[in-house]
């Protein structure tokens, strides 16, 4: 039986992008690369809804993550992290690693950030120079509003940093039009492919405060990125080819189906499943119904006492779905709803589900 994968990424790869990746091998620095490459990067920029460059480097979302901060940002500066999940956290721990003067705002899990507290912090900190915000929370399937703080920072020297690693497609985002800094994806989320590829969009305002970071960095420099893509179409480093390969047709079809239909689709399908869920006694881990995004739900259950379990038994049958994390391991499903899956898929994953309820 065919492999799921109903997890919020990786997910399930198109057959069309299968094939596309199965073919021979070109080299990166000959013609026939740039012209592949310069396509995929003027069709990120209809996907990020931006006139600004996207970078895509070979690095999983955590590389990119880490090089928005060495690369936009200097040592001690003041920067805000709204931590809402897990990678909320990785924000936290990656900025402290670096040695960044950070001031965290910590909801629990399963909540959204409080407008009135990120205005508060911007009012009594005037030297903030960033405020870092996940998009889509992984972890607990919150969507944080990212227009209300970019309305905030849009006049402002603050730069606004955004992982959208699993919001990006699925759920609407806006670069140009939200005032967003910073934004960073990856490839085996929405964008229907491999691990592998990440991508980062920059501001004019974030390419100027660039220029003035003194951290150290080589190959996660942006500025060589940029430099290579305007002159060479190429990136500075060994790509990962196959996947930039498949990242072509990846944006042709998701440019054909039209991210606005795509997104109409993403908010049905996690709609459905929850309603599903609901029937076998699943409650829903975000309860305000306005913070849940279209990447994935993730539920509880009153009378299961190891999640984990109950994954294992579904997995036997071919069907993944993924846990919790950090306090909730066992405690929580997570289910995607990223990718190219259908009403059928969720269907198959429910009665699996349903199968193996003890």
């Amino acid at each position: 039986m065919k492999k799921l994968l109903m997890t919020p990424g990786p997910t399930n790869v198109p057959k069309e992008i299968r094939n596309k990746m199965a073919e021979d091998v070109i080299h990166h620095r000959m013609t026939d690369y740039k012209k592949l490459f310069s396509e995929v990067s003027e069709d990120l920029k209809k996907i990020f809804k931006t006139k600004q460059d996207v970078i895509t480097l070979t690095c999983s979302g955590t590389g990119v993550m880490e090089a928005s901060v060495v690369n936009l940002f200097s040592r001690k500066e003041k920067v805000l992290v709204i931590n809402t999940g897990y990678f909320g956290q990785r924000f936290v721990e990656l900025t402290t690693t670096y040695g960044l003067d950070v001031l965290e705002l910590k909801y629990d899990w399963g909540s959204t950030y409080d407008i009135e507290d990120v205005k508060k912090i911007i009012l009594t900190n005037p030297d903030l120079k960033g405020i870092f915000i996940t998009h889509s929370e992984t972890s607990t399937g919150v969507l944080n509003n990212l227009q209300k703080i970019g309305a905030l920072t849009k006049n402002t020297d603050i730069l606004l940093v955004v992982d959208s690693v699993s919001g990006m497609v699925v759920n609407p985002l806006e670069f140009d039009d939200w005032s967003l800094d910073c934004v960073i994806a990856g490839s085996q989320k929405g964008f229907l492919l491999p691990p592998g590829l990440a991508f980062i969009a920059l501001s004019e305002k974030a390419k100027k405060a660039m220029m003035n970071s003194n951290f150290p960095k080589f190959y996660f420099d942006f500025k060589k990125y940029i430099k290579f893509l305007k002159e060479q179409k190429q990136s500075p480093y060994t790509p990962a080819i196959t996947l930039v390969v498949g990242l072509k047709t990846a944006c042709e079809l998701i440019l054909k189906e039209g991210l606005d239909s795509i997104q109409k689709k993403h908010t049905k399908l996690p709609q459905y499943l929850g309603e599903e869920l609901s029937k076998l006694g699943f409650e829903y881990f975000v309860k305000d119904k306005k913070a849940r995004g279209n990447t994935l739900v993730a539920v509880t259950h009153p009378k299961i006492k190891d999640m984990d379990k109950l994954r294992e038994e579904v997995d036997k049958s071919g069907v993944s779905i993924a846990g919790g994390q950090g306090d909730y391991v066992g405690k929580v499903l997570r289910i995607g709803c990223l990718g190219n899956i259908t009403k059928i898929d969720i269907d198959r994953t429910i009665k699996e589900i349903k199968k193996n309820l003890i």
